[in-house]
């Protein structure tokens, strides 16, 4: 697989909302620093390699970026770095935002936002990204109370034309149903991969039903979460990978695209080799049977 030549149109389309965009895109949560992300403390990234990678996206055909205002490190800004990056924004760009969660300066997380702060969070992303309105927002939720309050002051900022599309992060499904009662939801970010949990599998279905993207995070990390994808990866898919000659990644983003046409990917690098290599497993073809095997695979990559 010659990575450099495969564009992310390989890997198809879908709509988020009004907004088409490749399946493959780019989240911009590891492009700040070296190590884990999200915490304090970590080496920034250099700014021109970092600004390189968002480029460089963009010429590979990725149109669908996933960031938030709480994606930052010590000296880098990962809503800033995209703006710096590639401002003044192509026309078929999608830039979708996280609220809910917020960091303090030092890096250290503080109380998710009230329905009163959410209006605030998203003027924040605004600020950042030098722009009047955002693509999409989507709530990331903690826990299974109801998100009607927060759901609904982001519907209000919506009618404001301040959001264009709204989305739910981290949610179980009753939450969906929840917030569909409030306003459209375009997408769902959620965690999943090989060895996903009948509760996971169920969320992806509901989406798929009802047209709604299903946006996987940690498709490749697994349990690594915020730290990335494990030096060695589970037996199963690194034969699998080793077999047909592509990377454990690749093999993981391609059967996640193959669970649905509604899902979209959002793998994130601050690495140049690496976004090609993802790009590239848009192309990924995975027969029937091959999808069944790799599902087949209880993991404990994706569990809790």
């Amino acid at each position: 697989m010659t990575s450099q030549t495969i564009t992310a149109a390989a890997s198809g389309t879908w709509k988020l909302g009004d907004r088409t965009v490749h399946r493959i895109g780019f989240g911009a949560m590891r492009l700040t620093q070296h190590g884990e992300a999200l915490t304090p403390g970590t080496d920034s990234r250099d700014r021109d390699q970092a600004i390189t990678v968002l480029r460089r996206a963009i010429e590979l055909g990725v149109n669908h970026i996933d960031t938030a205002a709480f994606y930052f490190s010590p000296l880098r800004s990962a809503n800033e770095l995209i703006n710096r990056a590639l401002a003044p924004y192509p026309d078929d760009l999608v830039i979708a935002t996280k609220v809910g969660p917020g960091r303090d300066p030092s890096g250290a997380w503080i109380p998710h936002a009230t329905p009163g702060q959410l209006r605030g969070q998203v003027e924040e992303n605004l600020r950042q990204l030098g722009r009047d309105h955002l693509d999409v927002v989507n709530l990331r939720v903690v826990g299974t109370d109801s998100l009607a309050e927060r759901f609904g002051a982001l519907a209000e900022l919506r009618e404001a034309g301040l959001v264009r599309h709204l989305g739910l992060s981290n949610i179980h499904a009753h939450h969906l149903t929840e917030a569909q009662a409030i306003a459209p939801v375009v997408c769902v970010q959620n965690m999943y991969g090989i060895g996903a949990s009948p509760e996971q599998e169920e969320l992806l279905r509901l989406c798929g039903e009802q047209d709604v993207a299903f946006v996987p995070f940690y498709s490749i990390a697994g349990t690594g979460r915020t730290a990335g994808a494990p030096v060695e990866d589970a037996g199963g898919v690194r034969d699998f990978a080793r077999a047909r000659g592509v990377s454990a990644a690749q093999v993981r983003l391609a059967w996640t695209l193959h669970r649905g046409a509604h899902v979209l990917a959002i793998p994130g690098t601050g690495d140049v080799g690496h976004l090609a290599q993802n790009v590239a497993a848009g192309s990924l073809r995975l027969s029937e049977d091959e999808v069944a095997d790799l599902t087949s695979l209880h993991l404990d990559d994706v569990e809790g």
